[in-house]
């Protein structure tokens, strides 16, 4: 009703020529609504005929008045003494209403203004709210379907309106209808709300569709747990290497320590011929106590005595003076009447 006032007004200030004027001269709506046009003259008339596309929907007659074909359309008088306006209202609009709108008036020239019908679909964010590790980044999808024409996405996050050159869209047409999906990347700085816009130009509000992307402290249990695990093994084969090594060398140190055994081995058994000629050699001056002389048949050819006989050997008393005396003299007596006593020392090796 304001939109018809405004026009008369306009043209009682720019004077109403014998030519009919019909506005808007563009209309777009979406489907469902209502599509308004507005016809005005200075000139007194008898006919008018509206017309959508090539079909009339009404007439209008100054006598007997409106004739209706069809119940979506119909008019309103806003005529007053000086100025004939009528409103054309189509209702309920479909896509295939989509074309002129003409409107004749007598003789005079038609008038024609196009409508363009628009379709809003859904819009949502796939997966609703979402959950990111501090510093790392999250991509949220938005899915706009069943628009017509292709909708214009777009992003706020935090209340701020994204840059269209950080996040990516595209359509695809499905049944003369349009399906766009936009990808957008949020770094997880802090917990914010993301906001998923969709509209056409009939659209005075976006559909919007919203999440909140919570960011948690970042956790580290598993890069400690990585690390543990990590360093675990590697202490485990350094542990295993450290127990070959050491059982190589102590191998080895076996081996060299048999090695040196068996030459030593060898060497001994090598002299051993050297060894039992020098062990248990027997003095051959050594005579029996009171035998005064040894004739060549004691001795065999080595020089060893081969009688058997028991070695007895009597240490004076040295305790007693008399007898200690006694004894000293009596052995140095013994050796005045028998002469040197011979001994014989055996040493064996």
């Amino acid at each position: 009703m304001a939109s018809v006032f405004f026009r008369l007004l306009l043209l009682y200030a720019t004077g109403v020529s014998g030519v009919p004027q019909l506005e808007p001269l563009n209309v777009t709506v979406l489907r469902g609504s209502e599509a308004r046009f507005n016809i005005s003259l200075s000139e007194a008339w008898y006919s008018m005929s509206w017309m959508l596309k090539t079909v009339l929907v009404l007439t209008i007659n100054s006598g007997t008045g409106v004739s209706e074909h069809n119940r979506r359309f119909s008019v309103k008088n806003y005529s007053s003494a000086d100025i004939y306006c009528w409103e054309f209202i189509i209702r309920d609009v479909w896509r295939n209403d989509s074309g002129d709108v003409s409107c004749g008036v007598q003789e005079k020239p038609t008038q024609t203004a196009q409508l363009f019908v628009q379709e809003s679909g859904t819009v949502r964010i796939v997966g609703g709210n979402m959950t990111v590790a501090q510093g790392n980044q999250a991509i949220v999808q938005c899915e706009a379907s069943g628009w017509f024409p292709k909708p214009t996405v777009s992003w706020v996050v935090d209340g701020v309106v994204v840059d269209q050159n950080s996040y990516n869209s595209s359509s695809e047409a499905l049944d003369s209808l349009y399906n766009s999906i936009s990808l957008l990347t949020v770094r997880g700085v802090n917990s914010v709300q993301v906001k998923c816009l969709a509209s056409v130009s009939a659209l005075t509000t976006p559909l919007s569709s919203s999440i909140y992307l919570v960011v948690e402290p970042q956790d580290w249990t598993v890069l400690i747990a990585v690390v543990c695990s990590i360093g675990g093994f590697a202490l485990l084969v350094l542990l295993i290497l450290g127990i070959v090594f050491c059982c190589k060398r102590r191998k080895e140190a076996k081996s060299s320590y048999q090695k040196e055994m068996g030459r030593t081995r060898s060497q001994i058994e090598m002299s051993g011929g050297a060894v039992g000629q020098r062990q248990g050699k027997e003095n051959p001056a050594y005579v029996i106590d009171g035998q005064t002389s040894v004739t060549h048949s004691g001795f065999n050819d080595s020089g060893y005595i081969q009688t058997n006989y028991t070695k007895h050997f009597e240490i004076p008393d040295l305790v007693n003076g008399n007898q200690a005396e006694n004894g000293h003299a009596s052995a140095y007596n013994i050796l005045g009447v028998t002469g040197v006593r011979k001994h014989r020392h055996v040493t064996i090796v």
